[in-house]
């Protein structure tokens, strides 16, 4: 379960034991060309094992101009705009424009010959920035942060960069935002199709960028999400294995190089040092421990009694 912005620096086992699980720690994340942490560059980062540079999802002053919707725009931005004319406009298309930078296609990474944590395994990603399966169609989460309003706007004037006109609002909004997101998990957990199940939600860095006059509706998201993570937690089997990570962290509004991982399983958390470990240690998982999906092994087996029933058939009429 990706977390955006849950920090290692926020978190405790005795507060917070779901989002903590049986061992976790800080990891390094890596800042953007413009010193920043971006969300747009890290989750391509997390599933690729790739650095910004190579998987070529990179953040341009404060705006993710490489947006499907923006892409035509960017070189002339480039070419007639100042870099602080640039962001200015950027997060005006991030208030007023029923979009989201976050929705580069899946097919991205196979056209550019870039391998992903999802590549020869029966998976199921959920929200994952950077990583749509399919353009076409968006959940429940996606329609609320589109339609945030004035409840969240980019501010200049403000301590995170953000404002919000009523904060309580915005805080149950963006908390409805991580129940959609790890019921989904959880549904396609249950499911038995997948080995992996990597849902996503933003809810904590949302509510985080807002609650730099009210800690207290930060304290409160993570006392929620450690819950709502206890729940998909239960659901869980023995031979089972639940990994949350964030890409970077999130204090008094700004984001922080706190970065975290957890796991039911501590020799994940100790293999991964970095946002760039994550894969390898996810992929070392799947290949030595056992999470092939029930679902799909008695769906595979079905399918070939029927193959052999239907050879069996074709070779009594003499077809073959």
């Amino acid at each position: 379960m990706g977390i955006d912005a849950l920090d290692a620096e926020l978190v405790s086992e005795s507060t917070y034991p779901n989002l903590t699980l049986d061992l976790y720690s800080q990891i390094s994340t890596i800042e953007s060309a413009d010193g920043e942490l971006s969300t747009h560059e890290l989750w391509p980062t997390i599933i690729t094992g790739c650095p910004p540079s190579r998987h070529g999802l990179t953040l341009d002053s404060g705006v993710g101009w490489d947006s499907p919707f923006l892409r035509h725009g960017s070189s002339l931005a480039d070419a007639i705009l100042p870099d602080r004319l640039q962001s200015t406009l950027g997060a005006w298309i991030l208030n007023n424009v029923e979009t989201d930078v976050f929705r580069t296609p899946a097919s991205y990474y196979e056209e550019n010959e870039i391998n992903t944590l999802f590549d020869g395994y029966e998976t199921e990603s959920i929200g994952i920035p950077n990583y749509v399966t399919d353009p076409n169609t968006e959940d429940r989460e996606h329609k609320l942060r589109r339609h945030l309003g004035d409840l969240f706007e980019r501010d200049s004037t403000q301590p995170g960069g953000h404002s919000s006109a009523d904060p309580e609002a915005f805080y149950q909004q963006a908390m409805e935002m991580v129940m959609i997101r790890l019921a989904r998990t959880r549904r396609s957990y249950r499911s038995n199709q997948f080995e992996l199940v990597f849902g996503y939600t933003s809810g904590i860095d949302l509510i985080g960028h807002i609650t730099y006059n009210d800690p207290y509706l930060q304290d409160q998201a993570y006392s929620e999400t450690n819950d709502l993570v206890g729940d998909l937690l239960s659901d869980l089997g023995s031979d089972d294995t639940l990994v949350l990570v964030s890409d970077h962290g999130l204090q008094d509004g700004i984001h922080t190089k706190q970065a975290m991982i957890a796991s039911t399983e501590p020799h994940i958390v100790r293999a991964v040092d970095s946002v760039l470990d994550v894969r390898e240690a996810l992929e070392e998982e799947l290949t030595n421990g056992d999470h092939k999906p029930a679902l799909a092994e008695v769906r595979r087996k079905s399918s070939v009694s029927n193959e052999n029933q239907v050879q069996e058939h074709l070779e009594d009429l003499g077809y073959i």
